[in-house]
Formats: C-alpha cells, sequence, structure tokens
C-alpha cells in the first residue's frame, strides 16, 4: 500500500504536556478571589505542581489504564479461605497516591484547607475521576467522626495523612486511610431510615455486632467504612473498620462488584455483614444527624467534580477546533462553531465559579456563611450536576467522529457525567432538601438572599430574575411539585450574581442574556450572535497566561 495514503493531515494534537490549574483562569481567578494573601503563594505553587501532573502524558496514561482494566473481585484464596479482596490496576494506586499526597483528603484543619483541597480535586480529578470517591468520603467523613471525640482522635490523623498506603492492615498500624461508605440498602435506595441492617451492642464494650446488607458500599477495600444500622434506640452510625486491631479481617463478604455506566475504574459492591464488628458513632439512634455534614460535603465534592467534568470537556472541544480545519478555516473561527464553545465555557466557568465560592463559605465557617450552605449546597448540587451530562455530550459533538472513538477520551467523560448527579441523593432529593431548608431554617434563605443581593443593581436582567424569584419564593401553593423549577431558578440567579460581581463583562453579558433573559434557545450554540463571544472562547482555551 502506497505510503502517501497514510499521510495524517488536519489533526489537533493531542492535549497534554500542560497545566491543568495555570490554563483554567476561571479556577486560578477563584483560588486568588477566596485565598488569604500570606497563603497564595503556597497554595498557588502546590497547584501548579498538581495541575503539571494532571496535565501530563503519565497521568493521563494511568487515568486510562485504570478504567480499561476495571477493579476485579476475588472473594476466595487458593485454598478455599474467605478473603474478599478487590484488585486494582497498579495504575489506581499511582492515582491515589498522588492524590493523597497533594493534600486531596486535608482541608478541615488547614488555612484556606477547603478552598485549596476543592481547587485540587478540581484540578486533579481531570486526569481520572473515579478515584475520586474514597477521597471525597475520607475528607468528608472527618465532622461525623468528630460526634465521638475519641474515635475522631484515633482516626482523623490517618484521614488528613498526606500518606497512602494500599495493604489491608489495621489502621492503627498505618500511616494514612481511607474511607468508605455504605448507607444504601436494596429495599430503601435513598430512604435510609427503612435500613433493616440489625446493631447488637455487646456488653461490656463500646463495639456492636452488625448484621444486614448493603445494596451499594463504596470503594471497598478501603480501611473503614461509615455505616448506618439499626440499634435498639433506632438507626445510628457506626464506623466498621476492615481489618479489626489484632489483625484479623472484620467479617465483610463482598457479594459482587456492580457492573456501571461510567466510574468503572472505581469498585462498587453488594456487601454482607454477619457478626461484623462496628463502634458506635454518635448517639443511638440520631444516625441521620450524625452523617448529615458528610453527606453536606460529599454532595460539594459532586459539584467540583462535575465541574472538573466540565471543564476538561471545554478543554477538549476548545482546543480540538483551534487546530481542526473546515471550509477553509479553523474551526475555532467559525461563527457557529464560536457559538457553542462560547455556551460551553459559560456553563464551565458558572459550575466552576459556584463550586469555590461553596468551598470559601466552609472555610469561612460563620454562622450565615453555614446558613448559606444548607441552601446552596443542594441547589448547585441539583443544577450543576444536572448539566454535566448534556453538556460534556455537546463538547463531544464538536470533536465529531473523533470524539465518539475512546482513543479521545471523550467517551470516558460522558460516561462519567451522570454520575454526580445520582451519588447522594438524586435530583429529587436534592430539591426537596432545598425545600426543607426554606421551611425550617429561615435563616438559610436570608443568607442567600443575601448573597445574591450583593449583585444587585449590576445587570438588569438579574435583577429581574431576583424579582421573580422572590414572588415565586411567596408562592408556596404546590410547591413540591414544582420544587425543580424554583431550585433550577436559584442556582441560576446565584450563579448569575457571581459572575456578574467576579467574571469579564462579556463572561457576564452573555450568561445573563442568555441564563436569566431568556435569549437562548434549548440546545448548547443558541447565544445571542451579538455578544463578544471570541472573547469568551478565548478565555476557555486551554493554555497558560
Amino acid at each position: 500500500m502506497a505510503a502517501t495514503t497514510h499521510t495524517v493531515s488536519n489533526q489537533a494534537p493531542p492535549l497534554s504536556g500542560y497545566d491543568v490549574f495555570s490554563a483554567d483562569r476561571a479556577l486560578t481567578e477563584a483560588v486568588d478571589r477566596h485565598l488569604p494573601p500570606e497563603l497564595l503563594d503556597e497554595a498557588r505553587a502546590g497547584l501548579v505542581r498538581l495541575g503539571r501532573s494532571a496535565g501530563s502524558a503519565q497521568a493521563q496514561r494511568w487515568g486510562a489504564q485504570a478504567n480499561e482494566n476495571p477493579p476485579r473481585l476475588r472473594t476466595h484464596d487458593r485454598y478455599g479461605n474467605r478473603v474478599d479482596e478487590v484488585e486494582f490496576h497498579p495504575s489506581w494506586h499511582r492515582l491515589l497516591g498522588h492524590a493523597v499526597s497533594a493534600g486531596l483528603t486535608d482541608a478541615w484543619d488547614r488555612p484556606g484547607g477547603h478552598v485549596r483541597r476543592a481547587a485540587g480535586f478540581l484540578v486533579w480529578t481531570q486526569a481520572e475521576a473515579g478515584h475520586g470517591c474514597p477521597l471525597s468520603m475520607t475528607h468528608a467523613a472527618v465532622p461525623a467522626l468528630r460526634t465521638d471525640p475519641a474515635t475522631a482522635a484515633a482516626w482523623e490523623p490517618l484521614l488528613t495523612s498526606h500518606v497512602y498506603e494500599e495493604e489491608l492492615r489495621p489502621a492503627g498500624a498505618k500511616a494514612g486511610v481511607l474511607l468508605g461508605m455504605g448507607m444504601t440498602e436494596k429495599q430503601g435506595g435513598t430512604d435510609v431510615r427503612s435500613n433493616t441492617t440489625r446493631a447488637e451492642p455487646l456488653s461490656g464494650d463500646d463495639g456492636y455486632l452488625l448484621t444486614g446488607h448493603k445494596w451499594f458500599c463504596s470503594a471497598p477495600m478501603s480501611d473503614g467504612f461509615l455505616v448506618l444500622a439499626q440499634a435498639p434506640a433506632g438507626l445510628t452510625c457506626f464506623l466498621l473498620p476492615r481489618v479489626l486491631p489484632d489483625g484479623t479481617r472484620n467479617a465483610f463478604a463482598i457479594q459482587r462488584l456492580k457492573d456501571k455506566l461510567g466510574n468503572r475504574s472505581n469498585a462498587s459492591a453488594e456487601v454482607e455483614f454477619d457478626g461484623t464488628w462496628a463502634r458506635r458513632v454518635g448517639e443511638e439512634g440520631r444516625g441521620v444527624r450524625t452523617i448529615i455534614d458528610m453527606v453536606a460535603a460529599t454532595r460539594l465534592d459532586c459539584v467540583t467534580g462535575s465541574a472538573a467534568l466540565m471543564r476538561q470537556a471545554v478543554a477538549q472541544a476548545v482546543h480540538h477546533a483551534t487546530y481542526r480545519g473546515a471550509f477553509g478555516g479553523v474551526l475555532v473561527d467559525k461563527p457557529l462553531m464560536r457559538n457553542v464553545l462560547a455556551d460551553l465555557a459559560l456553563e464551565s466557568e458558572a459550575a466552576t465559579v459556584l463550586a469555590m465560592r461553596l468551598a470559601a463559605a466552609y472555610d469561612a465557617g460563620t454562622e450565615s456563611e453555614l446558613a448559606f450552605l444548607r441552601i446552596a449546597v443542594p441547589a448547585a448540587k441539583y443544577w450543576v450536576t444536572k448539566r454535566c451530562t448534556p453538556m460534556v455530550g455537546e463538547a463531544l459533538e464538536c470533536l465529531g467522529g473523533n470524539g465518539y472513538v475512546e482513543e479521545s477520551g471523550m467517551p470516558r467523560l460522558l460516561r462519567e457525567a451522570p454520575l454526580n448527579s445520582i451519588w447522594e441523593g438524586s435530583g429529587n432529593v436534592q430539591a426537596l432538601d432545598v425545600l426543607r431548608a426554606l421551611q425550617r431554617e429561615p435563616m438559610a434563605l436570608n443568607a442567600f438572599l443575601s448573597e445574591v443581593g450583593r449583585a444587585r443593581g449590576a445587570d438588569h436582567r438579574l435583577d429581574r430574575a431576583i424579582k421573580n424569584l422572590l414572588t415565586e419564593l411567596a408562592d408556596l401553593e404546590g410547591i413540591e411539585a414544582r420544587a425543580r423549577r424554583l431550585v433550577e431558578r436559584m442556582a441560576l440567579v446565584l450563579q448569575g450574581s457571581l459572575l456578574v460581581r467576579w467574571a469579564p463583562p462579556e463572561v457576564a453579558d452573555a450568561f445573563c442574556a442568555s441564563r436569566l433573559g431568556g435569549d437562548w434557545g434549548s440546545a448548547f450554540g443558541t447565544l445571542p450572535h451579538t455578544l463578544d463571544l471570541a472573547s469568551v472562547v478565548e478565555r476557555a482555551r486551554p493554555v497558560e497566561r
């Protein structure tokens, strides 16, 4: 065959060997905005190192290998002994080790810890999203464990450690540990109060023996798990170690691994407890109250994880269009493609700015900021995670047939996109949680309105949207049936207010015109043609400036 027929032309080079952090202007500006000046140099240096690693060919190869070689369950050893181990490709452990060493499980007591961690999480999970699951649960377990000072004293230093050890050993014999979570049961799903797993207290001990089945146990090779079970006084939270202090394996039978749409590098399992030892965390009968702060923290990671997928998708799309030629010019200069790319860039930047604002509220820790989070977290979780799938799908289409091929990495992003909308409570759960906060916590609504009100007077479309939102909030008739509509508007108004205050004028103008002003179609790429779309696309281009 003639060599000339195999000449490759008009193909974009791989988006590799770049600094994922420094190339993201929305993220770098958010870090500068939310961190105190005295922390900036150190934080930025760490994020640049992480960004260069995330954009390296090596990390991209690790991500591909971890997904091409999904975890395998080994229930027995060669002699027939039950071992219940999950084997991962070495690249999974390399990804986790790099993340832990970068402090992605360490936020609660570090100055600016939540902003620094959220930025790092957004950067690093662009290399591979599946291993973000154990990182998220380990980070989020800290407030739940703090309800029991003795347990927290023993486990928190290990959870926030920057050392990753993959071997199963007693937690006290390791320099760092990871935690998983087992809440869901097959008869109840999100309705954890219907859980049937039983917890029998041991006499003369603070331990319990658990019997039951968990339908979804995430990261089953973790060193411990927070689980819910029915104790004598009601639903209670427990810390279940994978290996007991004497070195014996706890009764933890992995029945099977889930065959999932995406998130394939990460193991999710059905597990059986039969006389499984666990330590109570918090009061008996107060399991939901004990676990609620963990759920809120993992929901924020769902927002941040979706923002990461969005950013990687738009970076790939803009990069491709910058190099790909068609009809006498490069795609990025074609008005219709520019409209699509700008629309995608708006969605990505709005998600990033919102995620980082929520992280900053955690760092502030004031009464008003915590009240703000009670509405803003479920509203953001609802909307940002919902927008992720159509946005990533449109970005894939920008690459055409190239994007439909596994080697591009875009199919993996698309399969991953629906996950964060389902994990930690799907859309209806988030909407109902917003309603619950509106009805029970007046301070939460006041804090939310105060936040969006900071941008009043800066854009007439935002002002009108705030006014319409107040009208809707004043009418509680049929509120549950229209909860999704209400929460969507709350999220959009919040995003609009943040962009008006902090984004460049061309970004804020385009967002308000489309998302709040109604000058927008039903698909991406339907922005008003009179906007400065070229500047919006250029801002999203993944190059260091």
